[in-house]
């Protein structure tokens, strides 16, 4: 009986096996293959950096298995594109098989040595099969020329170089700057790797029209007594963002670190910037001297942060025509204790790709730590000056805007006039803190709450109001006349960074 079920098992298997065997003819490719694009745009890539994988879709339409002969890039061994088809790596391919009705995937990737082709469009073609029959389709690609700034490495070991700062040796991989790098220029684009420190009594000047893209944890570093000047203007802005620059990595977030400006930094000035898809945008410590902020933040656009638009730690920070938008915990965090006086900016948090916490404004004065005991201390510093005026506060959650003072001998002074602000406390949370009582006339005049600013898009972080908004003509006149894109505000100032437009 044992051997019987053997024997019926090992038929039944072969069985089996013999049925799912590859058991069809082909026919030649007939010239009639249709693709899910004419044209493959690898975007734009930097110069030796790889570009991301794009897939093209070969279809059989027709009721017969087919062979195509032949599957190749026109430049041939020599192209600086790289073929996948069907799962098998390579340039060159004989006789791919495509059943009746169905399809293969090819996918196309690329690495161009900029100096090394003579026109920075860089075009090839995949052909399918030859003579009549044969069909193409396109592939494109720009190539741009770029500064890079590496970290150095041991000669021997090749380790990677980490920065020392304060005399002490951190985890941060990077170098500080040399002399003849203090000057970055709109002629070709900076991409960085690990963190670029200005070293003390250095300033970093980034010129109008300069584009500084930075690679996954990386950033910059303004140090000790050191300086950034980023001299951008309304019709050539400087751009930090990371260095994918393929369409679809356009809004994604946390793409790099920060502009960290250290504890003791000096006299730093931004103006005309767009600082988009990193972790912070800006971090900002320490005091400085409330004659001279740490910081002056001038028509400037802060988007797509993983954690804050603007963190201050105890910093001086002035701020006019400023618009931070989308982040995954504050847009504005002035943390510490500190001065931050902002004027006609617009704080919009709308982040949907996760829980916030945080309302888009944060302002309190204190910090919070573990002694050796394993006991959490809590100490507090002066806030100086917390002064919104002329602000949109407002975002996707009920609380956008929170003063969270812990009541001690610290200075906590603040003032917020003529502002929109998110603020529906709904379950009376807040009905007993007295920093957000805006009944109080001494701390707060003429404020708007829960109005509808009327962005133009918030999905895209377009926060210049339209005609239906609350804010139009709801400021009081300032010395910044003229809005982030240079309209005049003399007389009916509106609220926030713009100026109202009809939308079409």
């Amino acid at each position: 009986m044992t051997k019987l079920i053997q024997t019926v098992l090992i038929i039944a298997l072969i069985t089996i096996v013999s049925s799912c065997r590859k058991d069809f003819s082909t026919v030649p490719s007939f010239g009639s293959l249709e693709f899910s694009r004419d044209t493959v745009f690898l975007d734009t890539i930097f110069t030796n950096i790889g570009s991301a994988t794009y897939n093209l879709r070969v279809y059989n339409r027709s009721d017969k298995a087919i062979t195509v002969p032949d599957i190749r890039l026109e430049n041939g061994a020599t192209s600086n594109y790289r073929l996948n088809v069907d799962g098998v790596p390579g340039k060159m391919f004989q006789d791919v098989e495509i059943l009746a009705k169905d399809s293969i995937f090819i996918f196309v990737e690329t690495t161009i040595d900029f100096n090394a082709v003579p026109d920075p469009l860089y075009t090839d073609k995949i052909l399918f099969d030859n003579g009549t029959n044969q069909q193409d389709v396109d592939l494109v690609t720009l190539v741009q020329d770029a500064t890079f700034i590496f970290p150095d490495r041991d000669p021997i070991s090749m380790v990677i170089d980490n920065l020392s700062l304060d005399g002490e040796l951190t985890s941060i991989q990077g170098r500080f700057l040399e002399d003849s790098e203090l000057t970055f220029t709109k002629d070709r684009p900076y991409v960085i790797y690990g963190y670029a420190a200005v070293p003390a009594n250095r300033t970093l000047t980034i010129e109008a029209g300069a584009r500084i893209h930075f690679h996954d944890n990386s950033g910059l570093i303004i140090d000790k007594d050191a300086t950034l000047k980023v001299e951008g203007t309304l019709d050539e802005k400087v751009v930090f963002e990371g260095d994918r620059l393929e369409n679809s990595f356009s809004r994604v977030s946390g793409q790099w670190g920060t502009i960290w400006m250290r504890a003791g930094s000096k006299d730093n000035e931004v103006n005309h910037a767009q600082i988009k898809n990193g972790v912070i945008g800006i971090l900002v410590d320490s005091i400085g001297s409330n004659s001279a902020p740490t910081l002056r933040l001038t028509n400037t656009e802060i988007y797509n942060q993983t954690s804050f638009g603007i963190l201050g730690r105890q910093a001086n920070i002035v701020g006019e025509n400023v618009v931070i938008g989308n982040a995954g915990q504050a847009s504005f965090a002035g943390t510490v204790g500190g001065a931050y006086n902002f004027t006609h900016s617009t704080f919009a948090n709308y982040w949907n790709r996760s829980l916030r916490s945080l309302p888009a404004v944060l302002v309190n004065n204190f910090f919070t730590f573990q002694d050796e005991n394993g006991q959490e201390i809590i100490e507090t510093r002066d806030l100086t000056a917390a002064n919104f005026t002329n602000c949109i506060i407002t975002g996707n959650n009920n609380i956008e805007f929170i003063l969270d003072r812990v009541q001690s001998g610290s200075a906590f002074n603040y003032s917020v006039q003529n502002c929109l602000i998110q603020f529906d406390d709904f379950n009376n949370n807040f009905q007993n803190n007295n920093e957000l009582n805006f009944s109080d006339t001494s701390r707060y005049l003429n404020i708007i709450l829960n109005g509808n600013p009327d962005f133009k898009d918030i999905s895209l972080e377009e926060f210049i109001i339209g005609s239906n908004s609350d804010a139009i003509n709801s400021a009081i006149a300032t010395p910044v006349t003229l809005d982030i894109l240079g309209v005049n505000r003399a007389s009916n100032p509106d609220l926030g960074a713009y100026q109202h437009i009809t939308f079409n």
